[in-house]
């Protein structure tokens, strides 16, 4: 279980970007956060695994208080939460294969890493994530030469090779048409429905908030402004959408 207690994070500029947020996420649940841009989605989920360090509260997985963690400490638990970045965060000069292995780093000698060495059972551990997201046939290309659909598959098998428990994926289809988008989210929910793993994702697009979300967050200027289910979003009215996403927002069809 994810605990989120009353987390601020102001940044260096006096940008406040997340305000007294509070929210629970049970084990195995798809947990959709919606919102404008700049409204703190990314800065949350980055704060779930301390890539950036939040300003108040605390953060608890399974009773642990991430915020309160040393390196060596906070390097362990980060073995269970894997993070699929929008912009995909690959090396593009290395091999696909290597990229999916920098899932492994926190189980691994460090050294190894800067040698690019990794032992056979974790290379065939990564052709395996490979296998799962359609592209063990790509492992040996260059990253550079892949498709952003493509890129977006390497990332979720980099967070699949971690084993993770919990997965945090911050608008990972913003760049891909509505085809990849589907298929990308659809990686994701097998991962949630047939691995158990709990998914937090960060999404635009309402039609797929209702396709995969089991429960919805939305933030608006760093605050939580609305919690429902998938079915609490099919039934949205026009005065929560515009607490989301402002009142000059109209919603398509409407």
């Amino acid at each position: 279980m994810l605990r989120v207690e009353h987390l601020t994070k102001v940044y260096e500029n006096g940008t406040v970007a997340l305000k007294d947020v509070s929210f629970t996420v049970e084990d195995g649940e798809f947990l959709v956060i919606i919102g404008l841009s700049g409204s703190g989605k990314s800065t949350l989920l980055r704060c779930i695994n301390r890539i950036i360090e939040p300003t108040e509260g605390r953060i608890l997985w399974n009773d642990i208080d991430i915020t309160a963690l040393n390196e060596a400490e906070l390097r362990r638990v980060r073995r269970e939460i894997g993070f699929v970045f929008q912009e995909f965060n690959l090396v593009e000069r290395l091999p696909v294969l290597l990229n999916v292995l920098a899932g492994r780093l926190g189980y691994v000698n460090p050294w190894w890493s800067l040698f690019y060495y990794f032992p056979k059972e974790e290379q065939e551990r990564a052709l395996v994530a490979l296998e799962t997201v359609g592209l063990r046939e790509k492992a040996y290309n260059r990253a550079s030469d892949l498709s952003g659909g493509q890129k977006q598959r390497v990332g979720i098998a980099r967070a699949l090779v971690q084993e993770p428990k919990m997965l945090l994926a911050d608008e990972p289809v913003a760049s891909l048409d509505p085809v990849l988008a589907h298929s990308i989210m659809g990686y994701l929910e097998r991962l949630n429905q047939e691995r158990g793993v709990t998914i937090l994702c960060s999404l635009h697009y309402l039609d797929l908030v209702q396709r995969y979300a089991t429960r919805v967050i939305g933030l608006r200027d760093g605050r939580i402004v609305y919690e429902g289910t998938r079915e609490d979003i099919r039934r949205m009215t026009d005065e929560e959408f515009k607490q989301i996403y402002g009142e000059e927002a109209q919603r398509l069809g409407a």
